[in-house]
């Protein structure tokens, strides 16, 4: 399983790109297929569209178990929002954990490309919650949402809207004014390290003001988290 980060290939990994160099076959989700193209010239490759992530992990172990270099890729990091578990998960269910060989190679998050473009939001502690109901119901993101402002967490949202999904953002902001300001910094970054790339920095009380799609990661900060020009920072705790 290889995490090829953000999307640009300066931020790929040295042992993802040997990973890849490596494989005779490419297995994954077709937009993710694509940024890495250049890469991939003279592979097998085998892409889907969005929600067949299970075929395309069943796809990838059965060419594995048969001897070929599989590489499932992921964008970000395959253990975070990515295909890791749910490979690994059917490997357990169909007794093949002894029979594959498995190396989960890491990649840069989404959490982590956007937070370096706003500055260093993620000083402190910090959630990652999905807003994406179609594996987790709302009810369950609603209560994590509200924990996790509670608990005064910079929080970072993934997934937050989509063209079927409008109102989860809405709702996840009026979750979070509950607990927090609205004068509490915002960033909301789209297109992190791949072309049309915007950063946009606000706060919580005017966060909608602001396009937000599937291609967005936001990130709401604590009390402590300030703007410094044209930078995000929640402090650590220094002594200056």
């Amino acid at each position: 399983m290889v995490g090829t980060g953000p999307g640009s290939l300066a931020h790929l990994s040295p042992r993802a790109l040997q990973a890849l160099q490596e494989a005779e076959l490419i297995v994954g989700y077709k937009t993710y297929i694509q940024l890495i193209a250049p890469l991939l010239k003279g592979k097998e490759i085998l892409s889907t569209g969005m929600t067949r992530e299970v075929e395309r992990c069943t796809a990838a172990i059965e060419q594995a178990k048969g001897g070929k270099r599989v590489a499932l890729v992921s964008s970000g990091d395959p253990g975070v929002y990515g295909m890791a578990g749910l490979a690994l998960e059917l490997l357990e269910r169909d007794d093949l954990l002894d029979r594959v060989e498995v190396e989960i190679i890491p990649g840069i998050t989404s959490a982590s490309a956007a937070a370096a473009l706003l500055g260093a939001p993620l000083m402190h502690d910090f959630a990652v919650i999905s807003l994406s109901d179609l594996l987790t119901p709302w009810e369950v993101i609603q209560k994590r949402l509200d924990l996790a402002a509670r608990g005064d967490f910079v929080i970072v949202l993934y997934n937050p809207a989509s063209h079927q999904r409008k109102n989860q953002i809405r709702e996840a902001r009026e979750i979070m004014l509950q607990h927090k300001p609205g004068s509490t910094p915002a960033g909301i970054v789209r297109n992190a390290y791949r072309e049309q790339e915007k950063v946009v920095i606000t706060d919580l009380e005017h966060l909608l003001d602001h396009p937000i799609d599937m291609l967005c990661t936001v990130i709401i900060g604590n009390a402590r988290t300030r703007r410094i020009e044209d930078y995000l920072v929640t402090p650590r705790g220094y002594s200056l």
